[in-house]
């Protein structure tokens, strides 16, 4: 499939997930075969003001290409100068979240919020694609909230401002992550549209991925929380959909060898002492559903140094795994927004 000009090796999207999606986690993301993965959301008031966490957040050196940057708000001027920034830092594609729930982004006419006012969010989307020549794209969900479902107006008012794709998540706003995505409305989004469509929600194996993209017609499937602590699930998805081969899971000891991976690139990403911070949620999902696991927490809980997280996987591999859930593996939904 394409998106523009760019031709996309596997109809697998992750996600951008604030503060999961950085640069080590998208790396390990398309080497598993993802087609594309996108920046953490980007707030694009604070990226005209040269915030410098935004532009860390820009940061794609480590990006395979294509590699989307998404920016969050709900100013058209604003965004639009924004997308120029993003396109100048070497960005192959803009995605604008129109799909984020949480309060503190809903607050700022960004996100979710847009989908109340389709004038508006049409505006935002004539902006962006009028100020960059790369292709724009945009994530929804199915309305604001269960009455005012209005994913079809939006995507068919959306794809006539010259948008080039649209990922739908298949819950409302007021739904957040609960009950179960709506994939029969996803569907209809894709027939209504001739652009491509990504399709989100509960995809927790390669087999729910490869029944959703059946049923409903999507162009792609986008994978977000069922990745935490389970980016192993990228290259089964890949699998499933592009050869029909089924991959197994990751042996305890795999499992333990790709945390280990990922601890790397973060630690040299950010340096030690940032790094091994950031690592402490990683950690704990990745061992998460796995007998005696929980007796890892205290220790997962205080990792400052590299020292730390070698002790902890060290410690992990000591341990009879045993059985585990698939549920158990699925992370809660990331502090800020799974913006899909």
């Amino acid at each position: 499939m394409n998106i523009g000009p760019h031709t996309l090796l596997s109809p697998v999207y992750v996600a951008p997930m604030a503060g999961v999606t950085d640069a080590p986690f998208r790396k390990i993301a398309r080497e598993f075969g993802a087609g594309l993965a996108c920046t953490e959301m980007i707030s694009s008031e604070a990226l005209v003001r040269h915030h410098p966490e935004s532009f860390r957040l820009l940061d794609i050196r480590w990006d395979q290409r294509p590699v989307s940057v998404q920016l969050m708000g709900g100013d058209p001027g604003v965004m639009a100068e924004a997308a120029r920034l993003a396109e100048a830092a070497g960005a192959d594609i803009v995605d604008i979240n129109m799909g984020c729930p949480v309060p503190k982004v809903v607050k700022t006419s960004g996100g979710s919020s847009l989908l109340r006012d389709p004038d508006r969010a049409c505006r935002v989307a004539e902006a962006v694609v009028g100020a960059v020549s790369i292709p724009v794209t945009v994530k929804i969900r199915l309305g604001w909230d269960f009455a005012t479902r209005n994913h079809l107006e939006m995507a068919t008012r959306l794809e006539a401002t010259g948008i080039q794709g649209l990922a739908v998540h298949g819950r409302t706003r007021s739904q957040r992550y609960e009950p179960s995505a709506d994939w029969d409305a996803i569907a209809d989004v894709k027939a209504a549209v001739t652009i491509p469509v990504a399709g989100s929600g509960d995809l927790r194996s390669a087999d729910d991925a490869a029944e959703r993209k059946r049923e409903s017609g999507v162009d792609a499937v986008m994978l977000g929380r069922g990745i935490l602590g389970n980016l192993w699930l990228v290259r089964q998805t890949v699998a499933r959909l592009t050869t029909g081969e089924a991959i197994p899971e990751l042996s305890w000891a795999e499992q333990i060898t790709l945390v280990r991976r990922h601890g790397d690139l973060v630690l040299g990403y950010y340096g030690a002492e940032r790094g091994s911070r950031i690592l402490r949620k990683f950690i704990a999902w990745g061992l998460r559903g796995f007998r005696g696991a929980g007796r890892l927490r205290t220790m997962v809980q205080s990792v400052s140094s590299p020292a730390d997280v070698s002790a902890v996987l060290d410690a992990a591999l000591a341990i009879d795994p045993g059985p585990f859930s698939l549920d158990d593996r699925v992370g809660d939904a990331p502090a800020a927004c799974e913006a899909a």
